[in-house]
């Protein structure tokens, strides 16, 4: 796999039960997995993640966001 890198400053605490990611509107957005049926989807950061083309993003386990180049992109 791919070694990322990481951009983001702000450490977002996980909570069990959800799924995080990096919505189209550039910030951190927490949404409920399947058997959490009393959650709620909602943005849980406050840092605006600027996205380029080819790279994808995600929600590190340290809780910070972090990019890689796609391989064929």
């Amino acid at each position: 796999m791919a070694k990322g890198r990481k951009i983001g400053n702000e450490k977002v605490s996980r909570e069990d039960g959800y799924l995080y990611y990096i919505g189209k509107d550039g910030f951190v957005w927490q949404a409920p997995m399947k058997h959490n049926t009393r959650g709620k989807k909602r943005k849980v950061g406050s840092e605006r993640i600027n996205k380029k083309s080819g790279y994808m993003y995600y929600l590190g386990k340290d809780g910070y966001v972090w990019e890689t180049k796609l391989k064929n992109a």
